[in-house]
């Protein structure tokens, strides 16, 4: 398994560390619930280093990522990052994904699991006066999510964060290193996401400055776990569970982002067509009784034939119930309609929602 820059940090810690995406991460330390309401409720840091981080250059770039992203890179100026898709011909995800902007060159943010076939796929596009670099070995990140997300970094930095819009970067110093600071996050609180060189002393002298500057608020180190259980509640799509290779953008709610008039763009058609023929989407549900639902599980209409399944579930910390997503005929997919799902023999009573499940805050 490859390792983050902060792995040695996360056994010091007694994280119980997992597989995930090749990587030996922390799926959590003090506890999940603890670490998601940490969250919500003050400041917490997550290591995602194993991200992957390709860099585009050349006078063709932003033609290369109109053509090869679903959403319309030129409406983005330097300093604005966009939250995107890569499709293939068939117009099946890929991967979801955000680009950064900057004056001469753009970043792309892959997940995990995904980086070497993300950057075959852009390589194997490539033509005119591009560029390709995958930076993702010698890039580290950290996430410093919550309410007093901001409290805690500006003691590390000149640059003004509260200045920051949703989906922004600058480039500046946090404790005294040079650093991407974005506005982003995959937990619907107020965020930065922290982008800079993977030098092990660095690396920790970043970590430890971090928490030094929390301290007051009491921050933790938040896993996996509640990274999984955040994202949920915000209603956002999990490579692996709820969007794959089987899934294409409209039904799995990234309509949004899938700016079919912007011109030619990989998987158009497909799209199109599918666009035309919806039979399935993907919906947010709250279980109507005590019962967690987990990826995997059937779910039933109200006539008692099957519908759908299951693509994320969990206990919500928040809401203190059980809740998920999943695909559903177009039929079943209404806000409100009753749907069940088959929990170890059993139909629990469930009800489509609208997402997200919490609102948002950043």
């Amino acid at each position: 398994m490859k390792k983050t820059p902060f792995n040695e940090i996360h056994r010091q810690l007694g994280a119980k560390l997992v597989e995930f995406a090749g990587f030996e991460m922390p799926v959590q330390y003090s506890g999940i619930v603890q670490e998601h309401k940490q969250v919500r409720q003050s400041v917490g840091v997550f290591d995602v280093s194993h991200m992957g981080e390709f860099f585009v250059k050349g006078k063709d770039a932003e033609t290369f990522l109109q053509r090869n992203t679903l959403n319309d890179v030129t409406k983005l100026a330097p300093g604005r990052a966009q939250y995107t898709a890569l499709v293939n011909e068939k117009g099946l995800l890929l991967d979801d994904l955000i680009v950064y902007r900057f004056a001469n060159s753009y970043m792309i943010v892959a997940n995990a699991s995904n980086i070497d076939k993300d950057f075959a796929a852009f390589s194997s596009r490539r033509n005119g006066d591009v560029s390709l670099e995958n930076a993702s070995d010698e890039t580290a990140l950290l996430s410093v999510q919550g309410p007093n997300s901001v409290a805690t970094l500006k003691k590390l930095t000149e640059v003004d964060l509260s200045a920051i819009p949703y989906y922004h970067f600058v480039e500046g110093k946090i404790s005294g290193m040079d650093a991407i600071i974005s506005r982003t996050g995959y937990t619907g609180e107020v965020g930065f996401e922290i982008f800079f060189k993977a030098d092990g002393d660095k690396c920790g002298k970043m970590w430890n400055s971090i928490f030094d500057a929390g301290k007051e608020f009491g921050i933790l180190p938040i896993g996996l776990g509640a990274r999984d259980t955040l994202r949920l509640e915000m209603g956002y799509c999990l490579y692996g569970n709820d969007i794959d290779e089987t899934t294409n953008p409209i039904e799995a709610g990234l309509g949004w982002i899938t700016k079919v008039d912007k011109g030619e763009f990989v998987g158009k058609n497909a799209i199109v067509k599918a666009k035309e023929n919806l039979t399935r989407k993907l919906v947010g549900f709250v279980m109507d009784e005590n019962a967690i639902p987990r990826h995997g599980y059937s779910i039933y209409n109200q006539a008692g034939e099957k519908a759908g399944v299951v693509t994320s579930g969990t206990f919500s910390p928040t809401l203190e119930t059980g809740l998920g997503m999943g695909y559903v005929e177009t039929s079943a997919a209404a806000v409100n309609n009753q749907i069940f799902v088959d929990i170890r023999g059993k139909r629990a009573r469930a009800h489509v929602v609208k997402l997200p499940f919490v609102a948002k805050k950043n």
